[in-house]
């Protein structure tokens, strides 16, 4: 008898034990909601997913990077249910997410982000230009040393620069490119391809001679973040929450979660906490621009 009740307890303390982890017990059922995506998007998605475990401790958040594009095909497959993503799907995208899943995607935009251009904390550069970012990182740009773009770094050895830049499957790849090199244009041979966006500031940060772009939400003191300019007689701005959000910083954009269909049950009790008052200052706190008022979910 004694071993029967014993054999009882330990049947729902393991019942317990797993709905501390997201898979059900003591009676509750839980919901495992996959997120993929965005490595501009992860510190985000992982603060959000922990917060959000408190309000709704029966709802686990499995939050994964590999990039926007990483996401977007998860989300083609039908094998995610939220892809983070830090530029927009394109025609071909949602195309082929429509005919694998029958569904339409819907990008529910959750924040913007201001995309940095780093250099080393040493570097004196305290001004670039779209141009001159064009002509350090395209194919057609002769930009190979500091003395080019007018500064001498100390510590690096022969002033070649060193062109940190992100994999092609990375929406911070595809919007940087865009908007610096222009449409059908592309990167010069011999960047340094990060895989994440924390790996390009902290290259950066360890090589006198590097320049990179990463969102702002990475910034530490070990780098510089430089003034950005469109052109030689525009006004210089330097990214922050408020220049992103007000437009002023040319190089915002807005990060969205991407569903299959309009969000029903969870997904959805997810999304519009994210929005809300209580996720947007998430989003603040982890470096990155809240939603304004209007745009939030009430």
């Amino acid at each position: 008898m004694t071993s029967r009740v014993l054999l009882i307890s330990l049947s729902a303390l393991a019942g317990c034990v797993a709905l501390a982890l997201g898979v059900g017990g003591c009676g509750k059922k839980s919901r495992m909601i996959q997120n993929k995506g965005s490595d501009t998007m992860i510190n985000l998605a992982q603060a959000l997913a922990e917060e959000y475990r408190k309000a709704a401790p029966t709802v686990a958040i499995s939050v994964s990077g590999g990039g926007t594009g990483v996401g977007i095909a998860a989300l083609q497959n039908g094998t995610v249910d939220i892809a983070n993503a830090s530029r927009e799907m394109k025609a071909a995208e949602k195309a082929s997410t429509k005919k694998n899943t029958g569904k339409d995607p819907i990008e529910h935009k959750i924040a913007y982000d201001a995309l940095a251009v780093y250099t080393h904390k040493n570097n004196p550069l305290a001004k670039i230009t779209k141009s001159q970012l064009a002509c350090i990182y395209g194919e057609q740009g002769t930009c190979r040393t500091w003395s080019d773009v007018g500064v001498e770094v100390p510590g690096c050895s022969g002033q070649e620069i060193v062109r940190a830049s992100r994999q092609n499957n990375s929406g911070t790849y595809a919007y940087f490119r865009e908007w610096v090199l222009g449409e059908g244009k592309d990167f010069k041979l011999g960047s340094r391809d990060m895989q994440g966006s924390k790996d390009v500031v902290d290259l950066v940060a360890n090589t006198p001679c590097a320049i990179g772009y990463s969102g702002i939400g990475y910034k530490t003191d070990e780098v510089k973040v430089v003034c950005l300019a469109v052109g030689d007689t525009d006004p210089c701005v330097e990214p922050s929450i408020a220049a992103a959000l007000s437009g002023a910083y040319p190089l915002s954009r807005p990060l969205f979660m991407i569903t299959l269909g309009e969000p029903t049950g969870e997904i959805a009790g997810y999304l519009a906490w994210v929005r809300s008052d209580v996720g947007q200052a998430i989003v603040e706190r982890t470096g990155y621009a809240p939603l304004p008022p209007d745009q939030r979910h009430k």
